[in-house]
C-alpha cells in the first residue's frame, strides 16, 4: 500500500517527483456524478497551479453552465495525490474543487464543494467533528454488452460466462459451474470464477491507499461482485468511492471484461446495492454507541430517525436512475419498507448486531445503490440524519420481523420509499428545507437536479417504446 504524507503543497509536488511521474491528472465530478479529467505535463505542476487552477468548459457538462457563462477552473486538492495505477507513462492524479474564475469562489454545483460545506455544518452544530461512511458498492462483472436505440428498434444483451442461461451454450467446451439466479452468494472456485479478477482489483486499491476489509461473490448469477472498503470520513470517503469504480472498471477491462455499476442489468435476479454504515463521532469518541436498541445511543437513534423521515426526499439522491427502481420493487431483495431493525436485512435501516464494541456501533441505510453521486448521496444522509438529532425525532418501535411475509394489513402502515424516481423527485421538492441548512445545498442545486431528472431521463423513458411492451400489446 502506497504511504502518503500529503500535509502541505510542497509534499504533493515532492509525492510527485519521488514517483518520477512525468504526467498530471486532474479529475473531477461532474453534477450528475461521473468522473471527468484533464491531463497536463509536469512541469506545470507548481505551487501557483494549487492556487489558480486550470480553466475548462462548464457549458460541455450535464447540468452546469449556459454557453454565455461557460469559463469554469478546476483547482486540486494537494492532500488527494496519488499514482494513477492504468496510464502508460507515470501520472499523478489529484482531485479538483471547482471554481467560478470571475469570482474566485467554490461553484455551487460542485458535488465535492457540497460534501465539503455538509463536513463544516457538522462542525458548525456541535453535535460532533467527523462522520464516517462505509458505502458497500456491488457491481456485475460482464464478458459482453450490447445495446442500441433507434426510432424503429432498441435492445440491449448482456452476456457472462457465469450466466445461467449459457448452461447449454456450445462453448467447446461448456464447463459448467454457473450459478443459479440468486445463487451466487459466497460459491468457492470453480463456480466464482471471478475470484482472483477481484483480488487484483483489491491489491490495486491497497496500493492507492484505499484498505479492503473483503471481497466476495455476490448474489446474482451472471458475475456479481462486491469488495469492501474500509470506512472513512466523508469526503475521503466520497473520493474513495470515485477511486473504486474507476479502479475495478480499468482492472476489468485489462483482462477483456467490463463491469457496471447500474442498480439492476438483469430482470429476475438481485439488482446491485450500495448500503452505507455511518456514525458520528467527537474528539475522537464514537458518539452512536449507548444503552438503547441494538447497543445504540439516543443519539444514534435521532439520526436513524431523521434519515427514515426524509427517505422518500433524500432517495432522489441515494436512487437517482430509473433504473433504480427496478431493483426498490416491493416484494424482492432489496428494502423498500423504511423501517429499522437490529440483524433484519429486509429493513431500509439495519443495525448490524455484529459490531462488537462502542467504536463499531453505526446505521445502515441499506436502499440506496451505487449509480449514485458519492458526494451528494453522503450529505444528503448526513442532513437528514442531523435534522432529527436536531429536532430530537423518535424513529418509533423497530419492526423486528421478515417484512417480506408480513400480512398486509401490517404492511400497510409501514411507510415505503417512492414507486419511481419522479415519485422520489416530488418528495425532493415537497421536502429540502433540511439540506438548505449552512448553505449545504442550495435552492439552484435542488432545483436543477429535479429539472435535469425530469427532462433529460424520466420523459425520455416515458416516450420510448420498449420490447416488453410489444410482447404485451402489439396483438392487441
Amino acid at each position: 500500500m502506497t504511504k502518503r504524507s500529503l500535509d502541505s503543497v510542497d509534499d504533493a509536488i515532492e509525492y510527485a517527483t519521488k514517483h518520477e511521474a512525468v504526467m498530471v491528472d486532474l479529475k473531477f465530478m461532474d453534477f450528475l456524478g461521473t468522473w471527468q479529467h484533464l491531463t497536463i505535463p509536469i512541469n506545470r505542476l507548481d505551487a501557483d497551479l494549487f492556487d489558480e487552477g486550470l480553466g475548462f468548459d462548464g457549458s460541455s457538462l450535464r447540468g452546469w453552465q449556459p454557453i454565455q457563462a461557460s469559463d469554469m477552473q478546476v483547482r486540486p486538492d494537494h492532500t488527494t495525490a496519488r499514482m494513477d495505477p492504468f496510464t502508460q507513462e507515470p501520472t499523478v492524479s489529484f482531485v479538483c474543487n471547482v471554481f467560478d474564475p470571475i469570482t474566485g469562489k467554490p461553484y455551487s454545483r460542485d458535488p465535492r464543494h457540497i460534501t465539503q460545506k455538509a463536513e463544516r455544518y457538522l462542525e458548525q452544530t456541535g453535535i460532533a467533528d467527523t462522520a464516517y461512511f462505509g458505502p458497500e458498492a456491488e457491481f456485475f462483472i460482464f464478458d459482453d454488452i450490447r445495446y442500441d436505440l433507434q426510432a424503429h428498434t432498441s435492445f440491449y444483451e448482456i452476456d457472462s460466462v457465469e450466466g445461467t442461461w449459457n448452461t447449454g451454450r456450445r462453448e467447446e467446451p461448456n464447463l459448467g459451474y454457473k450459478p443459479g439466479h440468486k445463487g451466487g452468494y459466497f460459491p468457492v472456485p470453480p463456480h466464482d470464477s471471478q475470484a482472483d479478477l477481484r483480488t487484483e482489483m483489491a491489491l490495486v486499491l491497497q496500493d492507492c491507499d484505499i484498505p479492503v476489509d473483503a471481497h466476495h461473490h455476490e448474489v446474482a448469477s451472471g458475475g456479481q461482485g462486491e469488495i469492501g472498503m474500509r470506512f472513512d470520513k466523508m469526503l475521503p470517503m466520497a473520493d474513495k468511492l470515485q477511486w473504486f469504480k474507476y479502479i475495478v472498471k480499468n482492472v476489468a477491462r485489462r483482462h477483456n471484461k467490463t463491469v457496471t455499476f447500474m442498480p439492476k442489468p438483469l430482470h429476475g435476479d438481485n439488482g446491485s446495492g450500495m448500503h452505507c454504515h455511518m456514525s458520528l463521532w467527537k474528539n475522537g469518541k464514537p458518539l452512536f454507541a449507548g444503552e438503547q436498541y441494538a447497543g445504540l445511543s439516543e443519539m444514534a437513534l435521532q439520526f436513524t430517525a431523521g434519515v427514515l423521515h426524509h427517505a422518500r426526499s433524500i432517495i432522489a439522491f441515494t436512487n437517482p436512475t430509473t433504473n433504480s427502481f427496478k431493483r426498490l420493487v416491493p416484494g424482492y431483495e432489496a428494502p423498500v419498507k423504511l423501517a429499522y431493525s437490529s440483524r433484519n436485512r429486509s429493513a431500509a435501516v439495519r443495525i448490524p448486531t455484529y459490531a462488537s464494541g462502542p467504536k463499531t456501533r453505526r446505521m445502515e441505510f441499506r436502499t440506496p445503490d451505487p449509480s449514485c453521486n458519492g458526494y451528494l448521496a453522503f450529505a444528503a444522509m448526513l442532513m437528514a440524519g442531523l435534522d432529527g438529532i436536531e429536532r430530537q425525532l423518535d424513529p418509533g418501535d423497530p419492526l423486528d420481523k421478515d417484512i417480506y411475509n408480513l400480512p398486509p394489513e401490517e404492511l400497510e402502515k409501514v411507510p415505503s420509499a417512492p414507486a419511481n424516481l419522479e415519485e422520489a423527485l416530488m418528495s425532493l421538492a415537497e421536502d429540502h428545507e433540511f439540506l438548505l441548512k449552512g448553505d449545504v445545498f442550495t435552492e439552484d442545486v435542488i432545483e436543477t437536479w429535479i429539472d435535469f431528472k425530469l427532462k433529460n431521463e424520466i420523459e425520455p423513458t416515458q416516450l420510448r417504446p420498449t420490447p416488453l411492451e410489444f410482447s404485451m400489446y402489439f396483438d392487441i
